[in-house]
Parts: structure tokens; C-alpha cells; sequence
């Protein structure tokens, strides 16, 4: 696919050549990736400014998005990655592997600068969701903070920069400049910026509060270094952002949804054509589960496969920082599981239920809302609780998908709406995108697609 910038990708792209250290804060959808993909090759391939190039990522995004993002389009697909993942053994043959970019989750940062101590390799590093990187206490900030004299350029991303308010900015600028915009130690940023809040009985502060005037201070001083933009600042992007979250399944869940794909595809009929829609639905619904992560057997009894998805979900949901989320789910075992995969959150949770619960989503007293499309599709209005939609399961369904999706797409909706899909990488989630990307006979393509899974199947070929 061809890359055609937006004015705001262009004069971000600009930004990451012209300066070596930079902060781009960039609201979820607005093309991070492919932004920095297209200014890392310009500085390797057309200006000999960089050699080896380090992306620092959250787990599931390392495995997934970057890949994907850089096959996606034409004038990146050259690009050669090398994921430091898995074992230790697999993560020392991936960095000895000759690439462009190399790819590591931040939980391996410690291990990867006391792996290469004084050789630190990388002259440049993308710090993917950068506020993962917040604390000055963090053991990853430390280890990152010691290499940076070896680091000659460096790009941190991420959608809101200082969720818990002001005091998240000092350790990210301080991996950008060394502290030269807000201090050198986090103590003097705070004695600058900030007077006791809350105390104890025994005098000791709790907690801080921002001096008058700190925030407009503050961003005047990193504002040469730093590029904020929301979504809805930015007219020619189209009222809906629609972005894929590629998830790959581990060995073992892939292995398992290649068994019960070649089961269920060896008890079709021979002849392609007898194949009836109720047979290909049973496929699909159970493929789809699978994907999700759980499946149910002929009791109704739920087992559990993998975790993949909901290791997706759950970086997402952090990457948000806090911004509100209307989320789909396909069957009941998914909602369970994502409750449970929550239930250690401090956000605000609800399923939506009674009317009660939507007054308080546009009254913004909930982060996370969980529903199935075909329960709030029709006639809700929740477009003033939030503008990012997630879809945990897909449906075929192409008039329930628009349909849940004009529950914060409508009038009375302030911001830009992102719809999130997490897709998991060579299985039926792939082929739901298709269907509803085509946005005509779904049905048709439902049993082409099919088709071909069968026929990719009984050849002993396998997508993704």
C-alpha cells in the first residue's frame, strides 16, 4: 500500500529527523508507527544518520504491531526486523541477527543493558508507549538512563504523556535531554514545580500539588523537544479512525487453533459447494472463539486456550492512560474473562446494563464500559463519555458493527472517534476484517474466504 502522509505525519516525520531527541505525543490512531517507520528508514537509507535502530515496546505490540505495520506499506516493506523475544537463547540469536530495526518488550530492558554493559549498540531508540517509562524509581528507567550518552538519536511515543498528572514528565524528558529542561534530579523538578499537599500527623508529605502556573512553565520549557497533538485538532482525518491491533497467538495456542481448524475442516464435505452456511457459521464461531482465547465445548463448559488476546487487551487499555473505552464483546466467556483480567484495576468498570449506567458513562464516571453489540447497537447515546470504541471479538454482522459504533459516533460527540480492533494474526479474525473493510455482500465473502481456508488447510498450508 502506498503512504500519503497527513500534513500533521509529514511535519512529525520533519521533526524526527531535524531533532535527535524527541518527544511525540500523539493521540492512539493517528499512525505513531508508520510515522516513525517512514523517518527511521529516511535517516538509514537516505542520510547515513543512523546504524542500528532499538524499538522498546509493551509485550503483545513487539510481537505484532511493528511487523505488521512495516509489511503494510510499500516504501517500508524492505525494512529488516529482528524480534528480541522468548528465551534468553532466542533474544541473543535475534540481536546477533543482521537487521534494521530490533524489536524488545521493556520488561528486557534491564537484562538487554547489562547484557551489552559498555558496547551498547544502538545509536537509535524508539520508546514505544513512553509513559511506561514514568517513574524515576523504575529499574527500566535506570537501565535506560545509563545508556543514553550512547544513544545519538531518540524518539519516545505515546498518547498522553503524564496520565497521573505533571510529576510523569521528569523521567521521560530526562531520557531525552539528560535533565537539562527540568532537572537534573527528580528532586529539584519537584521542589521547582510543585508544594506539599497532603500531610500525616507526623508532618511527613503524601503528596504534592502543582504551583500556580507550573503546567503552562512546563511546557513552555520541553516545547522545543516535544510534539503534543490530539486526534481533533487535526480536520483531515476522517471523523472515524479505525485502527488494527495485530495480536499473534504463541506456539501453543497456534498449535491448537491449527488442530481444531484441520478437525473441523476434515469433517466438511468433500465437494466445496455442499458446504451450507449453518456448517460454515459452526467453523467460524468456533474459530473465532478460539482466537479470543477460550472456547466452549458441547456442555457449554468453558475452556480456557491461551491468553493472548487479553494480554492485547490489557496494553491497550494502559496505552489509553485512562481515557474512557466502550468495549465489544463476542460471547459471555470473553466478558468473563476480561472482568477477571480487571478485576485488579483501579479503573472504574461497569457492564451496561439499565439506564443508570449509561447517565453515568456521558457523565464520565466510568473508564471502561462492557457490552455485546447486539445488546447496545440500537439506540443508545454515549457519545459524551468517550470516543475510543474497542472491539475484543469481532462480529460478521456489517449493520451491528456500524451500528455499536454510532454509539459514540453521533451528534453531541466532541472528539474524533478510534475504533480499536484487536485482530489476531492468521486466523478468522483476518478474514472478519476483510468482510467488514468491503462493507458489501458479507455473506459472500464469508464462504469465499472459507473456502480458501479449506482448501490452504487440506494442502497443509497455513495463513499468517
Amino acid at each position: 500500500m502506498e503512504f500519503k502522509p497527513h500534513a500533521y505525519q509529514a511535519h512529525c516525520i520533519r521533526k524526527i529527523e531535524e531533532i535527535p531527541k524527541l518527544g511525540l505525543f500523539l493521540d492512539m490512531g493517528l499512525g505513531k508507527t508508520v510515522t516513525t517507520l517512514t523517518a527511521v528508514k529516511d535517516l538509514k537509507y537516505n542520510r547515513f544518520e543512523v546504524r542500528k535502530v532499538l524499538v522498546i515496546a509493551p509485550k503483545k505490540v513487539a510481537e505484532g504491531t511493528w511487523t505488521k505495520e512495516k509489511d503494510k506499506w510499500d516504501h517500508t516493506k524492505m525494512l529488516r526486523v529482528s524480534q528480541v523475544l522468548g528465551s534468553q537463547t532466542k533474544r541473543i540469536r535475534a540481536l546477533n541477527t543482521p537487521a534494521d530495526l530490533y524489536i524488545i518488550n521493556r520488561e528486557n530492558v534491564v537484562w538487554l543493558v547489562d547484557y551489552y554493559r559498555n558496547a551498547w549498540p544502538f545509536d537509535m531508540v524508539v520508546v514505544d508507549e513512553s509513559s511506561s517509562f514514568k517513574s524515576y524509581k523504575a529499574k527500566r528507567f535506570k537501565a535506560l538512563a545509563s545508556v543514553g550518552p550512547h544513544i545519538s538519536r531518540m524518539v519516545e511515543l505515546t498518547g498522553t504523556p503524564s496520565p497521573n498528572g505533571l510529576e510523569d514528565l521528569w523521567a521521560q524528558l530526562y531520557l531525552l535531554d539528560g535533565g537539562e529542561r527540568l532537572g537534573k534530579r527528580y528532586t529539584q523538578f519537584r521542589e521547582r514545580y510543585f508544594q506539599p499537599d497532603k500531610r500525616g500527623s507526623d508532618g511527613m508529605v503524601y503528596s504534592y500539588e502543582a504551583k500556580p502556573g507550573t503546567e503552562e512553565s512546563i511546557l513552555q520549557k520541553i516545547s522545543d523537544i516535544c510534539i503534543s497533538m490530539k486526534a481533533e485538532d487535526y480536520l483531515e482525518l476522517p471523523e472515524i479512525t479505525y485502527h488494527q491491533i495485530p495480536v499473534v497467538l504463541d506456539a501453543k495456542a497456534k498449535k491448537a487453533y491449527r488442530d481444531l481448524e484441520r478437525k473441523m475442516v476434515l469433517e466438511l464435505p468433500e465437494d466445496e459447494e455442499e458446504i451450507s452456511v449453518a456448517s460454515a457459521a459452526a467453523l467460524s464461531n468456533k474459530l473465532l472463539q478460539l482466537g479470543n482465547g477460550a472456547i466452549y465445548d458441547d456442555d457449554r463448559n468453558i475452556h480456557v486456550v491461551h491468553s493472548c488476546k487479553i494480554e492485547a487487551f490489557l496494553e491497550l487499555i494502559e496505552s489509553l492512560q485512562g481515557k474512557p473505552a466502550l468495549v465489544f464483546y463476542n460471547y459471555q466467556h470473553d466478558r468473563i474473562r476480561i472482568l477477571k483480567a480487571l478485576e485488579k484495576s483501579k479503573l472504574r468498570i461497569r457492564e451496561l446494563k439499565t439506564t443508570q449506567d449509561e447517565d453515568d458513562w456521558n457523565a464520565g464516571r466510568i473508564d471502561i464500559l462492557l457490552t455485546h453489540p447486539a445488546s447496545s447497537a440500537y439506540g443508545l447515546n454515549l457519545q459524551e463519555g468517550g470516543n475510543h470504541v474497542i472491539w475484543f471479538g469481532l462480529t460478521w454482522n456489517y449493520e451491528l458493527y456500524t451500528q455499536a459504533n454510532k454509539r459514540l459516533h453521533r451528534q453531541g460527540q466532541k472528539e474524533r472517534v478510534i475504533i480499536h480492533h484487536l485482530v489476531c494474526t492468521g486466523t478468522r479474525d483476518e478474514d472478519v476484517m476483510q468482510a467488514l473493510e468491503r462493507k458489501d455482500d458479507v455473506q459472500k465473502w464469508v464462504m469465499q474466504s472459507l473456502k480458501a481456508r479449506i482448501k490452504a488447510v487440506k494442502e497443509g498450508k497455513y495463513f499468517g
